[in-house]
């Protein structure tokens, strides 16, 4: 198995056709590094793809954000900031992907962004859009077992059926890896940062994140309450328990718990709206 993780991580870490991000946003990753660059250069970059601009707006204003305000990457620049339009930059071009290759997974990746982005406000927790990010990129993993390992991927789908057994357990057994694994290893291809890296390689074993327990416990936290809901499809239909380390860690109350099942099911409702949109508009 060792041997196939590992010619499986050299695929996903050297191969020339893998997903790729936009130019765009590789530019506008080094243009909001340089301290002399201006809002409005870093707006008229990105608005020179017409598609991506239009993506990253109709994103910003899903409920996966909420912020239901934002008319113009100019606009969205100044109201939101330079990094939250980076990670919503990332997040369009990503779920375009994952668009392309299982709607039912963008819809569960759509769902806990969602979930993502209400336990965040619900702790007053800082950067709320980019755990919303974290969120919805957290099963890119996903995709690439779907574009790189077609046969093991049936085989996949086939062993939760018969075994009725996580997903994750039997790409393990398959892969000797599985899709937070992998998806680590793209985001860093990616070179996305830590902050989104760590939630994506370890929402499913919050114990083993170091530097962004926080965000990577709203994560964990977010997919269970969105597998509970029903919403899209990860790959099997069991709900995991909550992880003890998580809710430790977000000190989490059961009160919190109901409100947040109460407001994520009326969210959920607007996700599918948005979800139907998207997809009349590919």
């Amino acid at each position: 198995m060792s041997d196939k993780r590992n010619k499986l991580k050299k695929i996903i870490m050297d191969t020339k056709t893998l997903p790729t991000l936009p130019g765009v946003i590789k530019k506008l990753n080094a243009l909001s590094e340089n301290n002399k660059a201006s809002v409005q250069e870093m707006a008229k970059l990105v608005t020179s793809d017409q598609i991506l601009s239009a993506r990253i707006l109709r994103l910003a204003n899903s409920p996966s954000y909420g912020f239901y305000r934002v008319s113009t990457i100019s606009n969205a620049m100044i109201l939101l900031g330079v990094n939250v339009v980076k990670s919503l930059a990332m997040s369009s071009s990503i779920l375009e992907i994952m668009e392309k290759t299982s709607v039912e997974l963008w819809e569960h990746s759509l769902g806990v962004g969602v979930a993502s982005n209400l336990i965040a406000k619900k702790l007053n927790l800082p950067e709320c859009e980019e755990i919303s990010t974290a969120g919805l990129l957290h099963d890119i993993g996903k995709v690439i077992i779907t574009l790189k390992c077609g046969e093991e991927e049936f085989m996949i789908r086939q062993i939760i059926k018969e075994r009725q057994i996580y997903s994750i357990d039997a790409e393990r057994e398959l892969l000797g890896t599985d899709h937070a694994e992998i998806g680590g290893w793209l985001a860093k291809s990616w070179f996305l940062p830590e902050k989104l890296i760590e939630p994506i390689m370890f929402h499913h074993d919050v114990a083993l994140s170091q530097n962004h327990r926080i965000k990577t416990a709203v994560v964990h936290i977010a997919e269970v309450l969105n597998k509970a809901s029903g919403f899209g499809d990860s790959g099997d239909s069991f709900v995991p328990e909550i992880q003890r380390v998580a809710w430790d860690i977000l000190k989490l109350t059961e009160k919190h718990l109901v409100e947040l099942v109460d407001e994520l099911e009326d969210k959920l409702v607007e996700v599918k709206n948005f979800s139907m949109e998207m997809q009349e508009s590919i």
